[in-house]
């Protein structure tokens, strides 16, 4: 019996098994965001009290988005524009090319973040943040942030990922997730049973799932939880549907789609266990410490790379906990910079392009696209603001897209025949009501607050303002708008040449 083909265009390329597929899919999902982003969020929004939100927003964002997008790849076979072009007709193409090239906008400059924790890796393994305080580590973080050194982990983080990407689906992203999902998994259990042995480390348990029941009465927690909900799944990136094209047929899409929900959340609630129990164990008191937790820091990785390094330098065994914690962080950086990647070449696959010719096409135009957020944190930050946003319309179009198709269309034909668990009536009120509420409640909310942040919010030339999402987004949509009958007969002349 013969392999999977490595021809990049063929259609008969697989992911070996349900447990390759849903490492891949879990190792998109669980990225960096849930080890810096999920503990401070939580910190700052009521402590255990948060998790009941964002429990929920779970049911009725994540998970029902999870199921939209592995039945549009599985069905269609192709990427994202041409899914939407199956699902909602010629004239959405220009949606699935808008979610596109969110996901992509955002490997720019993601690339750069896995350099970072590539670089933390090699210095805290050949203890370079030996005798640093915090000071020290937050200037080394600056330096780095702002130098050509930061080009040159962002160019390797990228070469490593183009390199699994051209290999393909088994021989490329399923040898590089059997080993990178489990050991992230193992490492984050490992990080967290060390440091709940640890003198004061229990109050770092207490602290994050201690209730403070009275902040749901805010809806800030509720939108936050949203929000968190929505990014740290990786529902509505389209990245769901990317590795869907590879599915298998009889797959389950129900159950794989409750267990990314819920392996995402419980890898974000390992991560919490780590950060916490470090920062309650190591710091000088639990006013410190609390205070730590919620600090955003630059490019809001908070804790990440200006604090926990110095923090490590105390703990008993540091000297390992160190290198292993940041090797967590890069395995978790990699396996969703890889399903980014994967995104953009499989919707160059589909207008023609030869798996080699995305690769090093994406690879050259992630790289240079990339430089501006490797050597400027202003315009890495400002890129993070404008296609987070984007995410949530992403999400939204995704909803709409289901919605013209038939979302009863969808739950009975694509869900229900293929799973163990069949969905009611609930999938089809959350798709097509509650999602699309949601999106309007969630990006009022974020434009209101952008407004407090700035009073130059009419301002596009500045970081978080209204105006600088507006000007970016609309003129991305206003092109792909532009475009959306050349793309829908590109997709189509290839599909009657193949």
């Amino acid at each position: 019996m013969t392999g999977p083909k490595k021809d990049t265009n063929s259609k008969k390329e697989y992911f070996s098994s349900r447990w390759m597929l849903l490492a891949s899919v879990l190792g998109m999902a669980i990225g960096t965001g849930n080890i810096w982003r999920f503990p401070r969020i939580l910190a700052q929004n009521g402590g255990g009290a948060f998790l009941i939100p964002f429990s929920i927003f779970l049911f009725i964002w994540s998970i029902p988005l999870i199921m939209v997008e592995f039945s549009m790849g599985s069905k269609s076979r192709k990427g994202v524009i041409g899914s939407f072009i199956y699902f909602g007709g010629k004239k959405t193409a220009w949606m699935g090319a808008f979610v596109a090239f969110c996901t992509i906008a955002i490997t720019f400059y993601y690339s750069v973040v896995t350099g970072w924790c590539i670089k933390y890796f090699i210095v805290s393994t050949i203890g370079g943040f030996r005798g640093l305080d915090t000071t020290a580590v937050s200037e080394s973080f600056s330096q780095l942030t702002s130098s050509w050194q930061s080009v040159g982990f962002q160019f390797l983080a990228l070469m490593t990922g183009c390199i699994i990407i051209y290999r393909g689906i088994v021989h490329g992203i399923e040898k590089v997730n059997r080993i990178l999902v489990p050991s992230l998994f193992v490492i984050l259990v490992i990080g967290a049973v060390r440091v709940i042995t640890l003198p004061g480390g229990v109050l770092g348990l207490n602290f994050l799932f201690n209730p403070d029941f009275t902040s749901l009465k805010d809806y800030n927690v509720w939108l936050e939880a949203l929000s968190q909900s929505a990014w740290s799944t990786g529902a509505g990136w389209g990245l769901v549907l990317t590795y869907s094209v590879y599915l298998k047929k009889r797959e389950d899409i129900i159950l794989n789609s409750m267990i990314t929900g819920f392996g995402n959340n419980s890898a974000s609630l390992l991560a919490g266990i780590v950060i916490f129990g470090t920062v309650f164990a190591l710091s000088p008191s639990a006013d410190i410490a609390s205070s730590l937790v919620q600090t955003s820091g630059k490019a809001s990785t908070g804790l990440t790379f200006e604090y926990l390094p110095s923090l490590f330098n105390s703990m008993p065994g540091g000297v390992v906990m160190g290198p292993l914690f940041f090797l967590a962080l890069t395995f978790a950086a990699f396996s969703s910079l890889i399903s980014q990647i994967e995104l953009g070449v499989r919707n160059l696959m589909d207008f023609g392009c030869t798996r080699k010719r995305a690769v090093i096409f994406l690879g050259v135009i992630a790289f240079v696209l990339g430089l501006p957020s490797a050597l400027a944190l202003g315009f890495f930050e400002n890129q993070d603001w404008v296609w987070g946003l984007g995410l949530i319309v992403s999400g939204f179009f995704f909803s709409i897209v289901a919605i013209k198709y038939g979302v009863d269309k969808i739950r009975r034909n694509l869900l229900n025949k293929k799973t163990s668990i069949s969905t009611g009536k609930w999938f089809t009120i959350v798709v097509s009501v509650l999602i699309p509420l949601q999106f309007i409640v969630l990006i009022s909310w974020w434009f209101a607050k952008s407004i407090s942040w700035d009073e130059y919010w009419w301002n596009p030339l500045h970081k978080y303002t209204i105006a600088t999402v507006v000007a970016q987004g609309g003129a991305v949509l206003i092109v792909f708008l532009f475009l959306n009958k050349k793309m829908v007969k590109a997709i189509e002349r290839f599909n009657d040449d193949s």
